[in-house]
């Protein structure tokens, strides 16, 4: 299979250097922008949810638009090779879990395999476990009353009638 050439290099530009990591994401935006007839995303148009926090990530972000700051690239860490991806004004939504293994295989074999094989080899298509992430919402903020930090209010916790962030919070818990 062919691959857009130009695409990959920018790609590769955008995330400074070039991998197998970072060609299996390459590979799995390419197979939706084909799949669905899209290219980036300027808003929120398309969604991915990404089970890891590993280099393909960023070819996801480049070649489909979808960023953390959006809010249309959200981290579901499971630490597998798996993006789910939703297209808001379409409804669609798939599941990309990679299934081919480049183990045994050098850095430069398994990033030249990944980049010819036909997506088709390359991934198990799915449906997604779960329903269409919201879309990004904007909240108050308010300062933690130990490190006086601004934070956005879901991320406040109350202890003693007093506001505090995620880092200065002492949670209670039981559970062993």
């Amino acid at each position: 299979m062919t691959y857009n050439k130009k695409l990959w290099e920018e790609c590769a530009n955008f995330h400074r250097h070039i991998c197998p990591g970072l060609a299996i994401g390459f590979k799995a935006g390419e197979y939706i922008r084909k799949l669905w007839g899209v290219k980036a995303s300027i808003d929120e148009e398309i969604v991915c949810v990404t089970e890891n926090d590993a280099c393909g990530v960023d070819a996801i972000s480049y070649v489909l638009g979808c960023s953390l700051g959006k809010g249309n690239l959200i981290f579901r860490d499971r630490g597998k090779n798996a993006y789910s991806f939703f297209h808001r004004e379409t409804s669609e939504a798939i599941r990309l879990v990679r299934k081919a293994n480049t183990k045994g295989l050098s850095r430069e074999e398994s990033l030249e395999f990944y980049l010819k094989t036909d997506p088709e080899e390359l991934f198990e298509i799915k449906k997604p476990h779960y329903e269409l992430p919201p879309k990004a919402q904007f909240f108050s903020s308010s300062p933690c009353s130990k490190c006086e930090e601004i934070t956005a209010e879901h991320r406040l916790r109350i202890s003693d009638d007093k506001l505090y962030c995620l880092d200065c919070y002492d949670e209670y818990d039981r559970r062993w």
